[in-house]
């Protein structure tokens, strides 16, 4: 099977390698990809146990349809290279690289994924790879690292490790990561690769998460990092299209089979000539209105 590029990636959740019954039930939430992580959240005494656990369960879990995310241990430890065979070995979607700094890091990577490919006997260019942007050295080779592989999926904001090295911490407003934000976003737009948000880990506070969020989806991110299945249907409700925007795509796609029936090669829509992004902007949103059930397979509108 052929790595699948593009995809619904509003959520990516956070479940703990070394908890069996998190990585059994990850599947139940609804989210648009799981994000297995055999790093950060996985003590020192246990990372063997962990990949043996995560390499089970891709093989044997039903994770409903949502896309499947290994995060591995970075390259500067122990665990690595048995990280990416056996990763490779169980045939996971994508696997992310933690701490990227440079392109070299991302081709190390997928030249250590081919070797295990070719003794697994898995399909070359089967697996994707995410790259955690997580410093300045790695905000400031965002571009570099956004197009060091045709099999990136994509980029994202770690806020925490990366709020460490500019020697300050999260706070409310976001400022902080302002620049790292909007960095990643334009490195993963000028190569055609996903973008996606830091954790928010303050569950208690609703209002901020949802402050957030909206922010980050204005900006353009495709979706955010989750550490709780709570927050699952709060990314949906911001990333879910509004009824206009729903009927105007809906518009768009009948303008383009009219144009086809005509055998026309221009497309209009109330007098107007609709171009590319605008049927790309009309795609993403019906193809975000299906997954969240907010039109039949007609295309009638069923919300709220």
């Amino acid at each position: 099977m052929t790595y699948v590029k593009n995809r619904l990636r509003r959520t990516m959740m956070f479940v703990p390698g070394n908890n069996p019954a998190m990585v059994k039930d990850a599947g139940i939430y609804g989210a648009d990809s799981i994000m297995l992580d055999l790093e950060d959240a996985v003590s020192l005494t246990e990372k063997d146990a962990a990949r043996m656990l995560v390499f089970n369960a891709i093989k044997t879990v039903d994770f409903g349809g949502a896309e499947v995310v290994v995060r591995i241990n970075g390259q500067d430890t122990p665990f690595y290279d048995e990280d990416v065979k056996a990763m490779v070995r169980a045939g996971v979607d994508v696997i992310r690289l933690p701490k990227t700094e440079s392109a070299a890091m991302i081709k190390k990577l997928v030249a250590d994924m081919e070797k295990a490919e070719e003794e697994y006997g898995v399909e070359k260019g089967s697996i994707g790879v995410m790259a955690a942007i997580e410093s300045a050295k790695g905000v400031l080779n965002a571009p570099e690292i956004a197009t060091a592989t045709p099999l990136m999926m994509g980029l994202a904001v770690s806020g925490e490790d990366y709020t460490a090295d500019m020697h300050t911490h999260r706070y409310p407003d976001g400022r902080e990561l302002e620049f790292a934000r909007n960095m990643v976003l334009q490195a993963a737009r000028a190569a055609d690769v996903y973008a996606f948000d830091t954790v928010f880990s303050n569950m208690n506070d609703t209002e901020g998460f949802y402050r957030e969020t909206k922010y980050i989806y204005e900006l353009g991110y495709d979706g955010k990092s989750l550490v709780n299945p709570r927050q699952i249907p709060m990314v949906n409700k911001v990333f879910n299209p509004t009824k206009d925007e729903i009927e105007n795509a809906l518009a768009v796609q009948n303008a383009i089979q009219e144009a086809k029936a005509k055998g026309s090669g221009v497309i209009s829509m109330n007098g107007k000539m609709v171009d590319k992004p605008v049927v790309e902007k009309a795609d993403r949103v019906i193809e975000t209105a299906k997954a969240s059930n907010l039109i039949d397979e007609e295309g009638n509108y069923i919300g709220e």
